[in-house]
């Protein structure tokens, strides 16, 4: 076998002993864990809003951007509930580039993924002790999933992932809700095909366990936009779209039927700015249709506190070093907007 094993890597149960979550913050996200789902049972006309950095890439700055997020969520607490992004794993499709926290600390140091795990761990607890969020993460990785599992208010499955049988499997042991985009490819019966395989019992090897899952009925589309054969990006935001998927889940099997709208990657043809105008648009769609408005539960927005992207070493601080974000004044006034038209 050509790998070398470097070291043996602390266990979940251990790191949750190194960084404790304590009763008082336990009650928090019981709370939180409650709003969140009472949306996505429809038990609630809040809208849900995923929100932050493509990739959570430096401590100080990604908590500054939540400080200020919970200061406006004090203001909309009524019509929004704030979900922000610790992204802690950055998919890549060739495995090259900065491939996040979790395995480089330092996004210019070397990889380290003992240094790693334990800052994932205690970035999303600070983020719950200092301002009461749970946040949201991708699941990028099934096995590492329970280091987080008693802090995450949301978790993704992405593009890359939603065929995997082990992501759609681990996702339905998950208690809280999971999205499932739809593929690079565009096929929405692939996201379909995971929405029921999540929200379905199973029988399965985890952690080199035989565990059985519940199912988990909070499991959800998230429309990302897709890329053809050429290379080219197409959104699948437009009511048209919504329409589609409204029409899937009806003529399907589903619990807690849900949409969120990413409005990045290729529904914006990463053009962070066009975030403003699709999230919008989708409000429109929602006070048009009732069907849609009660399918549409809320939107996923890369934002930070500056504008744009930069390289790895480039040094502006709260600026992105993987994709381009919405800065922190037009995602401000992005949520307010949005609080108005709920």
């Amino acid at each position: 076998m050509n790998m070398e094993f470097k070291r043996k890597l602390p266990i979940p149960k251990e790191t949750k002993e190194m960084y404790p979550l304590t009763p008082e913050l336990e009650a928090v996200k019981a709370a939180r864990d409650e709003e969140i789902k009472a949306i996505f049972e429809s038990r609630s006309d809040k809208l849900a809003l995923v929100i932050g950095p493509c990739s959570a890439d430096r401590e100080d700055s990604v908590l500054d951007y939540i400080h200020r997020l919970a200061r406006v969520q004090e203001e909309v607490k009524d019509k929004i509930v704030i979900i922000p992004r610790i992204y802690t794993g950055k998919p890549r499709t060739t495995g090259q580039g900065y491939m996040g926290l979790l395995h480089q600390p330092d996004p210019n140091g070397e990889p380290d993924l003992f240094e790693g795990i334990c800052a994932v761990r205690k970035f999303h607890l600070r983020a719950l002790a200092e301002t009461g969020f749970t946040c949201a993460d991708e699941m990028l990785y099934p096995e590492n999933h329970r280091y987080l599992s008693d802090l995450l208010g949301y978790v993704a499955v992405g593009a890359r992932s939603v065929e995997d049988q082990h992501h759609r499997l681990t996702a339905s042991g998950i208690d809280v809700p999971v999205g499932m985009k739809n593929p690079t490819g565009g096929d929405l019966s692939v996201m379909m095909n995971s929405i029921t395989a999540a929200q379905a019992p199973h029988n399965f090897v985890y952690r080199g366990w035989e565990v059985q899952s519940e199912g988990n009925p909070l499991a959800h589309a998230i429309l990302r936009g897709y890329v053809d054969k050429q290379g080219k990006s197409h959104p699948n935001y437009h009511y048209e779209d919504l329409q589609l998927v409204y029409n899937l889940y009806a003529n399907g099997n589903f619990e807690n039927p849900a949409v969120i709208v990413d409005c990045n990657h290729s529904n914006s043809g990463k053009q962070w700015f066009e975030q403003i105008r699709i999230a919008h648009e989708v409000m429109y769609s929602r006070r048009y249709n009732s069907d849609i408005g009660k399918m549409v539960k809320g939107f996923m927005i890369e934002s930070y506190i500056e504008d744009g992207c930069q390289k790895t070493d480039g040094g502006i601080y709260g600026k992105s070093i993987t994709d381009p974000c919405l800065g922190w004044e037009k995602t401000q006034s992005l949520i307010y907007d949005l609080a108005d038209k709920v």
